[in-house]
C-alpha cells in the first residue's frame, strides 16, 4: 500500500486538530470565559495553522502524494482532488481574513503571547477588512462542513468500502 510520508502525515494531523481546535474556539468564543482569552489564542492558533499550511504546500510540491486506490471511480478521484484543493484554500484564505481583520484592530497582534505579530496596514473602515470578516465567518462555516463531508468519505472507504484511502493518511 502506497502511503504519504511521515512528514506529510504529521503535517495533516497536527494542521486538522488545530484547525477543529480553531473552529470551535471560533464559534463558541462568545459563550466561553471572557478571562480565557479565547480571541488572542484563536488568532495565534490560525497564525499557526497558516505557516504550517505554507509548509505543507512546499513539502506537497516536493513530495509525490501517493495514488489513490485503482478501483475508485474517476469522478470519486475527481471530488478527492476538489475537496483537497478547497481544504488548501481554506487554509490560506481563513487565516489571512483574519489577520486582516485583526490588523485593522487597536489591540497588538500576539502569537501566543510570546512576540508580536506584524500586522496590515489596513483600518476598520477599509472594504478589504468588511470583506475579510465576511469571507472569514462564512469561511468558517462551509469550512467546517467539508471537513464533515472529508470525514464521513474517508469512514465510508474505511469501513464499507475497505479500500486503503484512510490508510494513506494513517
Amino acid at each position: 500500500m502506497d502511503r504519504y510520508g511521515s512528514v506529510a502525515r504529521a503535517l495533516h494531523w497536527i494542521i486538522a486538530i488545530l484547525i477543529l481546535f480553531n473552529l470551535f474556539l471560533g464559534f463558541a468564543h462568545e459563550a466561553l470565559p471572557r478571562d480565557w482569552k479565547v480571541m488572542p489564542v484563536h488568532k495565534s492558533v490560525g497564525l499557526t495553522v497558516l505557516a504550517l499550511t505554507i509548509l505543507r504546500i512546499v513539502w506537497r510540491f516536493t513530495h509525490k502524494a501517493p495514488p489513490l486506490p485503482a478501483a475508485m471511480p474517476r469522478w470519486e478521484k475527481g471530488a478527492a482532488h476538489a475537496t483537497h484543493f478547497a481544504f488548501y484554500a481554506f487554509m490560506l484564505i481563513v487565516p489571512l481574513t483574519g489577520w486582516i481583520m485583526s490588523s485593522s484592530g487597536d489591540r497588538p497582534l500576539t502569537w501566543f503571547f510570546l512576540f508580536d505579530v506584524p500586522k496590515f496596514t489596513v483600518s476598520k473602515g477599509d472594504a478589504i477588512v468588511g470583506i475579510s470578516g465576511e469571507t472569514h465567518e462564512i469561511g468558517g462555516f462551509v469550512w467546517a462542513t467539508l471537513i464533515v463531508v472529508h470525514i464521513l468519505a474517508a469512514l465510508r472507504h474505511h469501513f464499507i468500502l475497505k479500500d486503503d484511502a484512510l490508510r494513506r493518511m494513517i
